[in-house]
């Protein structure tokens, strides 16, 4: 009979729910090493988290469901990384920068007509969506079918639906499929990564169907995470004016400051591994099988390694970020993660002399494993002469 460890914490309960940061904060001062029955072991400590990181023989990532790379443990996972990052080097970001803005600048254009906007569902949704859309070779008018399969699985991994998540799986995987098997029968384009894709080999093997279904619902499920950082980083930048005004004469700096707005309000809360032998860490003793979270907010806000992380301070070392994780899992699309959070903040400041909440309460916020906004009203000020739109 296998022991059942006693709960020490409900990641579930409305305490948490409500203020997921405060919450896990909490609980790294309590109780770094916590049993839940909803997340397993969570590890809140950044010492603890790197350390499991690193250490991908006794936390193992490999998953039930197939998911390339990162739910993979080496050799398997280093011949697909191998393959997979020249999707998203230098020149390929700078070759779809252009796109990206595009769309950005689209979404804005209404928006600053009207001087105000629900920023998630008019901007912080689409965006990314359509971005993905556009990198991937999708049509661009499915971003909203994409953004519901997103929503859809952070839905159903709160209430432990597998049911609804196999319904989603399935959809998705037929919609891909049907894609492909288009491109095989020569309709489309056969040099867009659709096509990149069917013609990707791994160890001597193209990939199947199956492979690239999963290749793409790790990306699909990415950029949902985009998607809350988008407007998370909005929400920061219209509660600190300076911090907009600095930005507006140093663009320069937009890149790093979305990586430490981000350091202390994360979008992505967890990522989960699977202890294959017997661990102890920080006292508890983790047994050969049990499931780990590795609590990504929780350490980015861990005062012995970022003192004050509350604070958003643009001096800051980013050695110790976990924003895209670490080691050989760290994020596979952290280029292209990065780019369209860049350029959505740089079309957005460009195009602005003031971004403003249209309410100073609390945000609604979404439910584990997102960090996200539910909504987000602001106003926003043209420049006096309004020259941005044209780029003089």
């Amino acid at each position: 009979m296998t022991e059942r460890t006693v709960p020490d914490w409900d990641p579930r309960d409305p305490s948490v729910v409500g203020d997921q940061r405060r919450a896990y904060d909490e609980m790294r001062a309590r109780c770094p090493v916590a049993h839940s029955d909803f997340l397993g072991w969570s590890l809140f400590a950044h010492r603890d988290v790197v350390a499991a990181v690193r250490d991908t023989v006794a936390f193992s990532s490999a998953t039930k469901r197939r998911a390339i790379p990162n739910g993979m443990d080496p050799p398997e996972h280093t011949a697909h990384r191998q393959v997979l990052d020249p999707y998203f080097t230098a020149k390929r970001m700078a070759a779809f920068e252009p796109r990206s803005r595009q769309i950005a600048s689209a979404l804005l254009g209404p928006i600053l007509a009207r001087g105000e906007a629900e920023f998630i569902s008019e901007f912080a949704g689409p965006f990314p969506h359509q971005a993905l859309c556009a990198f991937v070779g999708w049509p661009v008018a499915d971003w909203n079918r994409v953004r519901g399969w997103t929503h859809g699985n952070q839905e159903a991994a709160f209430r432990q639906d597998r049911e609804a998540g196999a319904v989603l799986a399935r959809e998705f995987s037929a919609y891909v499929t049907e894609i492909l098997d288009a491109r095989r029968a020569g309709a489309g384009p056969a040099d867009d990564l659709m096509g990149e894709l069917l013609a990707t080999v791994v160890g001597g093997e193209p990939l199947s169907n199956e492979d690239i279904v999963s290749v793409l619902r790790t990306w699909t499920a990415g950029h949902g995470t985009v998607a809350s950082a988008v407007g998370i980083a909005a929400l920061h930048l219209a509660s600190d004016l300076a911090l907009q005004e600095r930005l507006r004469r140093e663009p320069a700096l937009i890149d790093r400051a979305i990586r430490e707005i981000l350091r202390a309000d994360g979008p992505l809360v967890s990522n989960n591994r699977t202890a294959t032998r017997e661990v102890e860490v920080a006292g508890k003793t983790i047994r050969s099988g049990q499931r780990i979270s590795l609590m990504w907010i929780a350490a980015n806000r861990d005062p012995k390694v970022v003192p004050d992380p509350d604070d958003v301070r643009l001096d800051r070392e980013a050695d110790d970020n976990l924003l895209f994780g670490a080691g050989i899992h760290r994020c596979l699309g952290e280029p292209l993660a990065m780019l369209n959070t860049r350029v959505a903040l740089e079309e957005l400041l460009r195009s602005t002399s003031r971004i403003e909440l249209t309410s100073m309460g609390a945000q609604p916020r979404d439910v584990y494993p997102s960090n996200g906004l539910r909504s987000l009203s602001i106003t926003l000020t043209a420049p006096p002469d309004d020259r941005s739109r044209d780029g003089r």
